[in-house]
């Protein structure tokens, strides 16, 4: 799997589980560790004996053919049943913390704008704390996920509540916009026409890091009153009668839409080659990033788009 995608994927705990090495199998004739050699019998045991519960050999029972037959018609073990990770799994988990990022919205709707931002503000600190926390640990922790997509939930439904109020009907667009690039890359991928190869990565983490790099800047330049549109160099600067904000949003889109397909990439990997269960959460986890980021971005495009009419 290659690097530089989604650093929740990269971490050392889930590549590791991607990339743990299968159980060796003991060459042809030779019997595991723990085991008789192939035609060889244990000291003292007659052929057809079993050991019995007090340490002795016993004779085994033979089996009636309606027990052969029930064996043979029981379906061979699943991944679900061995406790490793499955697509099952993920969408589920996923699923869940979506439903978290949605309660959270829904809580802003209910409110005072004035609440509204504060719990914007709330949620965007508590979620970057719990997103650091996450990303890091060694195991992954259900409750800790999804406290951190409800608090997601805060952040995105008031800057929505914020936004669709300047701009009626923006949060809707957004939604919609977002359900879209999220449906086309998953097609995209399952048709193996997009995919994340080395030197698509090696782009994807130049861009990120320029991309990083201006969101850093802007910030500042808003901080400091440098500038004083809503967006700053976003909305203030204009490349041939278009806000810089447009091409910048549209390479922020681009980015979280090739993200998706790394974190695709990252769970076909996981399931693959036998991660643990519980590795499904982290896989949940790295998409609802994803999906947070994707929206913000198209959210913030949507606004700037209207705000320049």
């Amino acid at each position: 799997m290659a690097l530089g995608g989604n650093p929740i994927f990269n971490g050392k705990n889930f590549r590791g589980a991607t990339q743990a090495p299968r159980v060796p199998q003991a060459p042809y004739g030779q019997a595991q560790y723990g085991q008789q050699p192939y035609g060889q019998q244990s000291y003292g045991r007659a052929p057809g004996q079993v050991m019995d519960g007090q340490g002795g050999w016993g004779q085994q029972q033979p089996m009636t053919t309606e027990q052969l037959q029930q064996m043979y018609n029981q379906p061979a073990a699943g991944p679900a049943d061995t406790g490793r990770m499955t697509y099952d799994d993920v969408i589920v988990k996923t699923a869940a913390c979506l439903a978290m990022v949605v309660a959270g919205a829904a809580v802003t709707l209910f409110v005072s704008m004035g609440l509204a931002s504060m719990l914007m503000i709330v949620g965007a600190l508590g979620g970057f704390v719990l997103a650091m926390v996450n990303t890091f640990k060694k195991q992954p922790s259900p409750a800790l996920i999804l406290a951190y997509a409800g608090l997601e939930g805060l952040f995105l439904g008031g800057l929505t509540r914020i936004l669709d109020q300047m701009f009626p009907g923006v949060g809707l667009q957004a939604v919609i916009g977002t359900l879209s690039v999220f449906a086309v890359t998953l097609v995209l991928f399952r048709s193996g026409k997009v995919r994340a190869t080395p030197k698509a990565m090696r782009f994807f983490m130049i861009a990120t890091i320029g991309y990083a790099v201006f969101a850093i800047i802007n910030m500042v330049m808003m901080w400091t009153g440098a500038v004083d549109s809503p967006f700053g160099l976003r909305s203030s600067v204009h490349i041939f009668g278009i806000p810089l904000g447009v091409f910048i949003g549209l390479l922020a889109i681009g980015l979280a839409a090739f993200s998706l397909i790394m974190d695709f990439t990252s769970i076909e990997a996981g399931v693959q080659s036998g991660a643990p269960q519980r590795f499904s959460w982290t896989a949940a986890f790295g998409l609802t990033v994803t999906l947070v980021w994707l929206y913000v971005e198209i959210i913030r495009l949507l606004a700037i788009l209207r705000g320049d009419d």
